[in-house]
C-alpha cells in the first residue's frame, strides 16, 4: 500500500481482484445477475469498519475458506483477524502509609466552629496593627461585628 491514505473503493477493488484470482469462475458467477458496482458498494459498506485495520483484511485473505465467501462470511473472517490494540499501563505507584495516614487524619478532623465573621476580625486587627484600611472596608467589618 502507498503512503497516501487508501480509500475503501481501492480496498474493495484489490479485494475483488484477489478473490477473483483465487476462486475464478465460481467468484464471478455469483455476481452474474447483479451489477458489480452494486456488489462492490455492499461489500464496501459491510467492510467500512476495517478501513483503519487493513491488516485484518489482509489476514482474512490469508485464511480464505475452500469455497468463495459472501460478504458476511468475509466480514466474519476479518473480525476473527482484527488486530488488537493494547495499551501498556504503568505500574500503580506505591503509596506512603505515613503520608496516607496524615492526609486521612486531616480529613477526619472536624472543621472548627466559627461564626463566619473572621474576615471582619482580620480587617479590624490589621487596622489595629497600623495598616491602612479603606474606610468602606473598615465600616463593613465594624458593622459585621456589631
Amino acid at each position: 500500500m502507498s503512503k497516501n491514505p487508501v480509500t475503501m473503493a481501492e480496498v474493495i477493488d484489490r479485494l475483488f481482484t484477489r478473490l477473483s484470482a483465487t476462486y475464478g469462475a465460481d467468484w464471478t458467477r455469483q455476481w452474474a445477475s447483479v451489477p458489480i458496482s452494486d456488489v462492490k458498494t455492499a461489500w464496501g459498506h459491510e467492510l467500512a469498519g476495517f478501513i483503519h485495520d487493513l491488516p485484518a483484511i489482509a489476514q482474512a485473505l490469508e485464511n480464505l475458506p475452500e469455497r468463495c465467501p459472501n460478504v458476511i462470511q468475509f466480514k466474519a473472517l476479518c473480525k476473527a483477524n482484527r488486530t488488537v490494540k493494547t495499551t501498556l499501563l504503568l505500574p500503580e505507584p506505591k503509596s506512603d502509609p505515613v503520608f496516607i495516614a496524615k492526609v486521612l487524619s486531616k480529613l477526619a478532623e472536624p472543621a472548627p466552629k466559627t461564626d463566619g465573621r473572621e474576615w471582619a476580625r482580620r480587617i479590624i486587627q490589621r487596622k489595629a496593627d497600623g495598616e491602612f484600611i479603606n474606610p468602606f472596608s473598615l465600616n463593613l467589618a465594624k458593622g459585621a461585628l456589631l
